[in-house]
């Protein structure tokens, strides 16, 4: 399941705090990867999704936490290779992709705050259901004071 598929299913489960803590956990590392497949249909199976070849392509990782970034340059992307004109696209992949990090960055940051909010406001009841791991209407087995 994708991680924005997981995301929306826990917000619909009314796991919101697990929705929250799962997007901080992928909005801290973006990976960008362009690569070059090939277009010989013998070669390509279409059951078969295609990955991308070493030689053929660029790898980027940021990771925003620890300020690290790693590249990994394949030898047809570099010096007189066949694709390196692809170089410049890449960059340019990246510098959205921080955009997007940061936008995302500001909008968690608001979904948190109202989430707090919204639990702060939560009547009692509401909050010992929470804590016992439901938000679910209590039932009538349920022993409450």
């Amino acid at each position: 399941m994708a991680t924005s598929d997981e995301f929306k299913a826990k917000l619909k489960a009314g796991e919101i705090v697990d929705a929250i803590n799962l997007a901080l956990e992928e909005a801290i590392e973006l990976k960008i990867t362009t690569w070059v497949c090939s277009s010989d249909p013998d070669i390509q199976d279409p059951a078969v999704p295609a990955q991308p070849t070493a030689d053929a392509s660029i790898h980027t990782r940021i990771n925003i936490v620890d300020g690290d970034i790693d590249n990994q340059v394949g030898s047809k992307l570099v010096g007189n290779g066949p694709y390196t004109e692809l170089r410049s696209f890449h960059i340019e992949q990246i510098q959205q992709g921080r955009r997007i990090i940061y936008q995302n960055l500001g909008n968690l940051q608001q979904l948190f705050i109202l989430t707090s909010k919204t639990m702060s406001q939560m009547p009692k009841i509401s909050r010992k259901l929470r804590d016992r791991g439901s938000f679910l209407y209590p039932s009538s087995q349920d022993k409450l004071p």
